[in-house]
């Protein structure tokens, strides 16, 4: 391929994976950023992310990666360029595109014929054929006549070790032929998994909506089951793992605390926003977010109900939580059920501690041990694989309540241990 230059306008959970890798199969990479702090680090070979391969690979790839907060000369210089910077929602759950644009506006003023502009945030079906094209032309240049435009929503599953950045199939979608097929080859060049053309841009901005809608709908099933599973006393996990045995035609997603990380607690509303603007009304999507955001709620409601049973009173009792993060293993706190719940928590109780070892910059205690000392309650909120296993200490520690809002313990060790537990869908 003879494209050899490419600058990634945000250098996040997204753009830094993908600068790295298009730097590890021999293109010159520029990646774009606001923040001076994150463009230094990249530069001296320090990851702003904490990702243990991802650390290796910012660190080995040192002087590959040319960071930088000048965009329009990084894209004055580029065959490729691909923006990865956040779609967002704002307070009443609204597409917040403030951060597309301004990459946008700046991609405008060095764009220059004979480019390649791909877009992997996560937009709108349409959004590509009108905001993007609509700024971008207004550097006089006309896409799929002087440059291609292309969307690749992106598919990152960070912190896994079973799916590698480069091992995901993706998808594209351009407003042209040539342009589909310059992506698809970029692509190509950089995985090694299926590319997949699209027939239209609008097709390709569907299906990363999709696919975050259909996992926050069967979470939300799940949610609602764990609800009604915890009046009738039944533990759903236990039936979660008997209905996984048929071997067709079930597919197991699981209850929690709340959905949180940046996509699929946001994706939905871009669906739900851009079929208003054509009269149709998505149901069966509010109702999946309305159960989803009200997770945090049931969790405190579990954690009272726990404080009943062992009739301490919760205002002069001491809780810890453990974990900040959304899910476990990583350091991302977009989304994180722990922000709504903790809040809530402090109003009730002034003893209150918080570790994530992932986080430890808004963390109150330094390790486990301070944390779990002279607690009388743990609140788990993040599947961390350093909470997995915590029995021992907590009874050591004397701790008579263990709220479980990812599920990770073992509700019969626990119990028969003499403490008081209440999870997600695990019964009374």
């Amino acid at each position: 391929m003879s494209t050899k230059i490419v600058t990634i306008f945000g250098l996040g959970y997204v753009g830094l994976p993908l600068a790295c890798l298009c730097a590890e199969n021999g293109y010159l990479v520029y990646g774009v950023d606001i923040e001076n702090s994150k463009v230094t680090n990249i530069n001296n070979g320090v990851c702003p992310i904490r990702d243990g391969s991802l650390e290796k690979d910012v660190a080995r790839l040192k002087g590959l990666i040319n960071a930088t907060t000048d965009g329009i000369s990084a894209v004055q210089n580029s065959d490729i360029v691909i923006v990865c910077v956040p779609t967002p929602v704002n307070k009443e759950s609204k597409p917040n595109l403030s951060f597309v644009e301004s990459a946008l506006i700046t991609i405008s003023k060095g764009l220059k014929p004979g480019q390649l502009i791909i877009i992997e945030s996560t937009v709108a079906p349409g959004t590509t054929e009108s905001l993007v094209k609509e700024i971008l032309e207004t550097s006089n240049y006309k896409a799929s006549i002087d440059f291609d435009l292309a969307h690749c929503p992106e598919r990152i599953d960070p912190g896994s070790k079973n799916w590698e950045l480069k091992s995901i199939p993706r998808v594209v979608g351009a407003l042209s032929s040539d342009g589909a097929n310059r992506a698809k080859e970029f692509y190509q060049s950089i995985l090694d998994a299926e590319i997949y053309v699209m027939s239209t841009v609008k097709a390709a901005e569907a299906v990363k909506i999709v696919e975050n809608t259909f996992r926050d709908i069967n979470i939300a099933f799940v949610n609602e089951m764990a609800m009604s599973f915890d009046v009738l006393d039944i533990d759903l996990i236990e039936v979660l793992e008997g209905a996984s045995t048929k071997p067709f035609g079930f597919m197991p997603f699981f209850p929690g605390c709340g959905v949180g990380g940046h996509c699929i607690p946001v994706d939905p509303y871009y669906l739900i926003h851009a079929a208003e603007e054509y009269g149709f009304i998505h149901q069966f999507l509010n109702l999946s977010r309305e159960i989803n955001n009200n997770m945090p709620n049931y969790t405190i409601r579990q954690l009272m109900r726990a404080f009943d049973e062992s009739g301490m009173n919760i205002e002069h009792s001491t809780i810890t939580v453990l974990g900040l993060a959304y899910k476990g293993g990583v350091d991302d706190l977009r989304g994180s059920p722990a922000l709504k719940i903790i809040p809530e928590i402090e109003k009730m109780c002034s003893n209150l501690k918080i570790f994530d070892p992932y986080v430890p910059d808004k963390s109150t205690e330094i390790d486990m041990a301070s944390a779990i000392k002279g607690s009388d309650c743990i609140l788990i909120l993040t599947d961390h694989p350093e909470f997995k296993n915590i029995l021992k200490i907590i009874l050591d520690c004397g701790v008579k309540i263990v709220v479980d809002g990812k599920n990770i313990m073992d509700k019969n060790l626990v119990k028969n241990a003499g403490l008081i537990y209440r999870g997600i869908g695990r019964g009374l």
